[in-house]
This record gives C-alpha cells, sequence and structure tokens, in this order.
C-alpha cells in the first residue's frame, strides 16, 4: 500500500469515527520494551490445536456440540478442513483427549477386543473402549502428510490396567500395544514429532488417575523402546508426558523418578474459565485480574521444572477455556479471543514452548465449526499469532493501565519486534507510545485519562519510537485490528481493520492484510480491542 494513500485513509477514517471517538475516554500509555535481551523462548509452532476421540453423543449441558469431528470420524475430504490446516503452512496437531486411555489400536496382539465407542453406564466417562484401525490411522496419517501438519500422538496409559479404589488405577502399564502401533508407523514411514503417554491421570485425575512413581516408571519403559525402535530412523520423536492438571508435588515426583532425559516436554492441561455453563464466563473472560491469577501456574510449573527436571520444557498440552465443550455462543464467538489471546502472551512469557487449543474442530471451542468447518474468531486470531509473533520473548511494560494489555515479540523471520496489544476497556480508547528501553532511563508512565478538550495535544506529542538499525526500510508499522462485528462481542464474525473475517467467494481462507502507517502517527487501540502492531524498524538486538 502507498503510505500516502495509507495516511489519507487513516485520515479519512478518523474523522468519519470523531464522534464515537469523542464519545469515548481517551487514555494515552506509554509502552516499554527491551529489545536487549530474550525473556523466554517459544518454538516456531508454537500454535497446536487438538483432535479429540469424542463420538458424536458426547453431549453437556443437554447440547451436543462435537458432531462428526472425532479422531474416528472426521471428514478428512472436506476442502476447507485441508485449506484451514495449509494456511498455517505448519500446523502442529496434537490427538488426544479424555478417552485416548480407552483407546485400542487393532494391530499385533490385543488384550481386548477392538470395537468402536459406545455409551456405557459405568464406562469411564460412560463410554466403552474404542478402537483406532489401521485403515484410520493410515487416512489420518496421508492427510497430515498432506497438509503438513505436524503431529503428537497420545498414547493409551491405562492398558493393562484395572482399577483400585474411587479414580486410582494400579498395576502394570502393558506397553505391547503401543510398541505395536509405534512399529507399525515406523514400517509406513510416518512422521510422528512426539509420543504423549496418558490423559488427564495427574494427581487426584480426572476420571481416573495413576501414581507419579507408576507413571515415571512407564515413561522409563516407553522412552527405552522408542529408542530402541528409532534407532535407524533419522526421525526422533520427542516423548512428552503427562498431560493433565498442574499438581506440584505430582509433577515434581514424576520428574525425578523419570530421570534426566526420558521426557522432553512436560505438558499440563488449562481450563481456568470454569464449566462452560458458567453464568459468569463472559464476566471471567473480561476481567483481566481474573486472568491473572493462572500466571501462578506457568511460573509454579516453570520452578518445578528447573528444580526437578532442567533438560524438559513445558507445554500447553490442551487448553479450550472452559470444559465440557466449551461455553456456546462465547467460546465459539469473538470475544474468547480476549482469553485466548491473553493466555497465549502469559504462557509465552514463562518460557512454555507449545500452546494446544482444544480443539481444531469439535464442541463449541472449535477453531473451526462443528458442522460448516468455516474458521471461527479464535481461529483468525490464532493465525495471525502464528505468522506475526516470533520465537524471542521481550520485556515489556505497559505502566499501570488494569484494562491495556502489551506482549512483545521478536518478529516471525524479518527485523523487528510484534506487539500484541488488547483493550479490556469497554469505554477507553488508548493512544500509545511505544519507546525502546534502549534509549529511555526512566520507568514508563502510567495511564492517563484525558478530557475531549486534550485530546488532540496528546495526538500530537505521541510519537512511537523506533531505532533504525532493524531495516533500512521506511520508517512505517504494519497494523492488525481485530474487533467484533457490529461491536457485538458474542458475534462469531471478527473485522479485521474494517473488513469482516470470512470465507472468499471460491471457498478460500482471506487474506490477512495489514493498515501501514507512519511511525509518527498516532497509534490507537479501540475500546474492546485487539492489536498486533509489526515494528519492522525497532531496534532489538535480541531479535537480530
Amino acid at each position: 500500500m502507498d503510505l500516502t494513500l495509507g495516511f489519507r485513509l487513516t485520515l479519512f477514517l478518523a474523522f468519519v469515527s470523531l464522534p464515537v471517538i469523542l464519545a469515548q475516554d481517551i487514555g494515552t500509555a506509554k509502552i516499554l520494551v527491551d529489545g536487549t535481551k530474550r525473556v523466554a523462548e517459544i518454538d516456531d509452532n508454537f500454535i497446536c490445536a487438538t483432535i479429540d476421540w469424542w463420538p458424536r453423543d458426547k453431549c453437556d449441558y443437554n447440547q451436543c456440540p462435537w458432531g462428526n469431528t472425532s479422531v474416528i470420524n472426521l471428514d478428512l475430504s472436506h476442502p476447507l478442513l485441508a485449506k484451514a490446516i495449509q494456511a498455517f503452512n505448519h500446523l502442529r496437531i496434537r490427538i488426544g483427549g479424555s478417552l485416548q486411555d480407552q483407546v485400542v489400536y487393532n494391530v499385533g496382539n490385543l488384550r481386548y477386543p477392538c470395537h468402536p465407542f459406545r455409551k456405557m453406564k459405568d464406562g469411564l466417562f460412560g463410554f466403552s473402549k474404542g478402537c483406532l484401525y489401521m485403515r484410520r490411522w493410515d487416512a489420518l496419517n496421508h492427510f497430515f502428510s498432506k497438509t503438513g501438519v505436524i503431529v503428537t500422538f497420545g498414547l493409551n496409559a491405562l492398558y493393562g490396567r484395572h482399577k483400585l479404589k474411587g479414580n486410582a488405577w494400579g498395576g502394570d502399564w502393558d506397553s505391547s500395544n503401543a510398541r505395536s502401533l509405534m512399529k507399525y508407523s515406523i514400517s509406513k514411514g510416518y512422521q510422528i514429532d512426539s509420543w504423549e503417554l496418558g490423559n488427564e491421570l495427574t494427581g487426584n485425575g480426572v476420571g481416573a488417575s495413576v501414581g507419579a512413581e507408576l507413571y515415571g516408571k512407564d515413561l522409563i519403559k516407553l522412552k527405552s523402546f522408542m529408542n530402541s525402535l528409532y534407532k535407524e530412523s533419522k526421525l526422533k520423536p520427542s516423548l512428552i508426558a503427562p498431560g493433565g492438571f498442574y499438581d506440584q508435588e505430582w509433577f515434581a515426583k514424576l520428574l525425578q523418578v523419570s530421570g534426566s532425559n526420558v521426557v522432553n516436554f512436560v505438558t499440563h492441561h488449562i481450563y481456568n474459565l470454569g464449566a462452560g455453563n458458567d453464568p459468569s464466563l463472559v464476566k471471567k473472560i473480561l476481567d483481566p485480574s481474573f486472568l491473572s491469577r493462572i500466571s501462578e501456574t506457568f511460573n509454579s510449573l516453570h520452578q518445578t521444572i528447573q528444580h526437578n527436571g532442567p533438560w524438559a520444557s513445558a507445554w500447553v498440552g490442551e487448553s479450550g477455556g472452559a470444559f465440557n465443550s466449551g461455553g456456546r455462543h462465547v467460546s465459539d464467538s469473538f470475544m474468547d479471543s480476549f482469553w485466548y489471546l491473553d493466555q497465549l502472551g502469559m504462557a509465552s512469557k514463562f518460557n512454555t514452548k507449545v500452546y494446544c487449543r482444544q480443539t481444531l474442530v469439535g464442541g463449541n471451542y472449535g477453531l473451526l465449526n462443528t458442522a460448516t468447518f468455516v474458521p471461527r474468531p479464535d481461529y483468525y486470531s490464532a493465525l495471525l499469532w502464528h505468522r506475526l509473533m516470533g520465537k524471542g520473548v521481550l520485556a515489556v511494560s505497559t505502566g499501570d493501565s488494569p484494562h491495556l494489555r502489551s506482549y512483545a515479540h521478536c518478529s516471525k523471520g524479518r527485523a523487528g519486534i510484534t506487539l500484541l496489544l488488547i483493550n479490556f476497556s469497554n469505554q477507553t480508547r488508548f493512544v500509545i507510545n511505544v519507546e525502546n528501553l534502549m534509549n529511555v532511563n526512566l520507568p514508563a508512565n502510567g495511564r492517563k485519562i484525558q478530557s475531549q478538550n486534550s485530546f488532540v495535544h496528546s495526538v500530537k506529542k505521541t510519537v512511537a519510537w523506533v531505532g533504525s538499525k532493524a531495516s533500512n526500510g521506511p520508517l512505517y508499522r504494519e497494523e492488525f485490528h481485530l474487533t467484533a462485528k457490529d461491536g457485538n462481542l458474542q458475534s462469531e464474525t471478527s473485522v479485521l481493520n474494517g473488513v469482516p473475517l470470512v470465507l472468499t467467494d471460491h471457498g478460500e481462507i482471506p487474506k490477512l492484510a495489514p493498515v501501514l502507517n507512519n511511525v509518527h502517527s498516532p497509534l490507537n487501540i479501540a475500546p474492546y480491542s485487539i492489536a498486533f502492531i509489526v515494528l519492522p524498524n525497532f531496534d532489538a538486538p535480541a531479535c537480530a
């Protein structure tokens, strides 16, 4: 876009929206970014989504929002499914979920009959054991190969075990079925990036639990035969575990028992918004102080890994915000991106390498619509993150404004930095000054609400500081502003820079184009909006 044209467009939009702006409070905020060092680092393929095992008759709160979206019955031939995945270039997908520990793989000598899932009153989560037939496994892997998926597969950790008292399960894990699946996959040349053992069996468990000591010994066994089976292979899959809710004592014990370099990545699950039918779900999502509470879990897990397993790193193996399929008209709406993107930013600061969203498709929290596979707002939020936010996480300060969140990363595949800004206020439009710590010795100023009469003055003095070393190109910034269609936070359509994000007439994923603005023009963040701001000229030695 021509910068002169971009400036004229910005000026035009400013005049058109002036009555709306004047009806809002105007807040100023100084964002101070330290580009001299990385405070954490994420994986290149940080964004991850899950495909679950739930049959179509999985229901919560008199809703059955899963349809044909499970590992077993997902329509792999649907063109939109492939397009949605390919838009990421390489999307990491984790196959797993609650029924994972009841799946029998129909290969080798079986301990149990291999039949499809069916409703069973006294079964784990109300279902019988299920079956993964090899013809389906073949089809899945062909699809993953075609669409460039990076695969994580969750193994059944209860195979051969028996129930004790309450949720507790005991006895030795029979690894024969997992080993047979692994051998079959190697013989077919299937590229599995990582194998995970068990789902939500940690601590007191969800439905079932296994003690940390037993679990640790299972991981040693699993790692041993993985090393043996993949000895001649160029691909050396990672071992990740335990895929459950964080319990400090349990996780520490697991790392101590399994020992050095057995577990590569420590996975934990998060559903910090509570139940999908919680009447306060909306309030929680829009309350930054509530969303901040989960940082205690991220910090504690980080410390536990450092003290007990410094060879490993953390993953969020599953997170859907609200459990039991998510919240209808909430998890599938624009509003959910306030929780989702804020948690992506927060997780990154604690050296979380990968974050798996529950789900790619299925339930109310799917990134894609269950019936049509049309992308929901969180899909575009994830795609923008994936394309713009690089591996290096930078320290950033936003002063004392409780409603403005900011995260800073090295830009992905290019010079400079990218900011993620989230405005949780329903009334305040922030005029933002971005400064580089290399040129600033004073702490960032706090938020200041100004009268309408001083608005023009604040715009004139607001300058987004950038350096000149990061790029020799023009001094502009790229802006990606996300808002809800028609201002309705529960809309299933996101708006990017004023343009609704919908499929093209040919059924393609739309282009996500920025608005270009001169860095010396004011940077505005509207109420209840989210913005990715790319600063190609920001001088950040940590990103070199």
